[in-house]
């Protein structure tokens, strides 16, 4: 019964009319622990930035950021925005990569961004196997404007209602 609730949460939480979408993906149950920031989001979520606080409980022994919780974040953006997209179509994350290229020392900032030509491709895919899996780039940023961390995610863009057989 409560995994019931939770999810009707989330449900109302991603299609009620009543907040922004700005509020919709701080308030996503995964994230509003997290306390994260949207800075930027484009009206068609092409483009978004989110701050992921460094905090006590965000933190690891080494006094970095933990990568759990990088993952946490990075795991849906490229799969919500599509979502948006390609409303049509059931789309969710297939795999995710992080590269930990320095140690998360200061806040970091997600930057998430769909290139014309990404989007395109998969506009092509849609219309001729009717389905698509694009890999998308994107990073976390320090307050010095250092990556600190490359997210690679492979999304499943399928059909609505898609069951492998």
């Amino acid at each position: 019964m409560g995994n019931f609730r939770f999810m009707n949460l989330r449900r109302f939480i991603w299609n009620t009319s009543l907040i922004s979408d700005k509020q919709r993906i701080q308030w996503f149950p995964a994230f509003w622990l997290m306390r994260i920031k949207v800075l930027e989001l484009s009206p068609d979520w092409r483009h978004i930035k989110i701050r992921l606080p460094h905090s006590w409980i965000a933190t690891n022994i080494g006094g970095s950021m933990y990568g759990g919780f990088q993952a946490n974040l990075a795991d849906p953006i490229a799969a919500m925005a599509c979502t948006r997209i390609f409303p049509d179509y059931a789309v969710w994350t297939r795999s995710l990569h992080l590269d930990f290229r320095a140690q998360g020392l200061t806040d970091l900032e997600l930057r998430f961004h769909i290139p014309a030509e990404i989007e395109q491709q998969i506009r092509d895919d849609l219309s001729r196997k009717g389905r698509s899996t694009p890999l998308f780039e994107y990073g976390y940023y320090q307050e010095d404007d250092s990556l600190c961390t490359l997210v690679q995610a492979r999304v499943a863009i399928r059909p609505a209602g898609y069951k492998k057989l």
